[in-house]
């Protein structure tokens, strides 16, 4: 019973010597933990949700110009109303503003003003996995129109994985991957992607017709 008593005094006399000795080191780190917790709810609550509330304000002309094929209002608003590049500018860091990315890739791609939309298209992300699909395609696009075909297939292969439920645009964009590899030479991967192309979108409009490509081009393999 001694024993355990002695040991019992003894933990105890080791706690009280780390309170002593690290007291001020603790009570600071906790007064981080407390001042920090409050500035970042603070920061959340009155600056980045008002922001972002904003932006999304300023969004709602810009988006409807962007239904209607308005590019040049898309991106420079109408006077009255501002368009997506002032949101990205004045707006950067909320989700508003990385749309407004998504919103000028396209417009400027509509433009024939192709490395601006590479520009915006590559700086672009979400978790939609649709939007994000038409996004990888149309950079695909634009890195076609520019010749660099590398970069192109690539984005390519990416929005036909993007999001496979619509089989319609996975088919459409996989064939255009398989279409420049075959224009560049590449005659082996071109026929690995309509084959795959076969496999994986059976029932559409280009599921249909990757079976003419690949008979050709096994045809000139042979």
């Amino acid at each position: 019973m001694s024993d355990k008593h002695d040991e019992t005094n003894e933990a105890l006399v080791r706690v009280q010597g780390f309170w002593e000795k690290y007291q001020k080191v603790v009570l600071i780190v906790l007064a981080i933990i407390v001042i920090g917790g409050g500035s970042w709810y603070g920061y959340n609550e009155y600056i980045l949700k008002p922001k972002e509330e904003k932006a999304s304000d300023l969004l709602f002309n810009a988006q409807l110009y962007f239904n209607q094929d308005s590019s040049r209002l898309v991106l420079n608003g109408d006077g009255e109303n501002k368009g997506v590049l002032y949101v990205m500018e004045h707006y950067s860091g909320t989700k508003a503003a990385n749309l407004c990315k998504y919103y000028a890739g396209i417009s400027y791609l509509k433009m024939g003003d192709f490395n601006k939309a590479v520009k915006y298209l590559k700086d672009f992300s979400t978790s939609a996995q649709q939007i994000q699909m038409m996004a990888y395609g149309c950079l695909g696009d634009a890195y076609s129109e520019l010749n660099q075909k590398t970069e192109a297939i690539a984005s390519y292969q990416k929005a036909a994985s993007t999001f496979v439920k619509d089989e319609s645009n996975s088919s459409e964009y996989l064939f255009r991957a398989a279409l420049l590899e075959e224009t560049t030479g590449n005659t082996k991967e071109a026929l690995a992607l309509y084959k795959e192309l076969k496999e994986k979108f059976p029932k559409t409009d280009k599921g249909f017709q990757a079976d003419k490509y690949i008979y050709r081009l096994s045809i000139e393999k042979n």
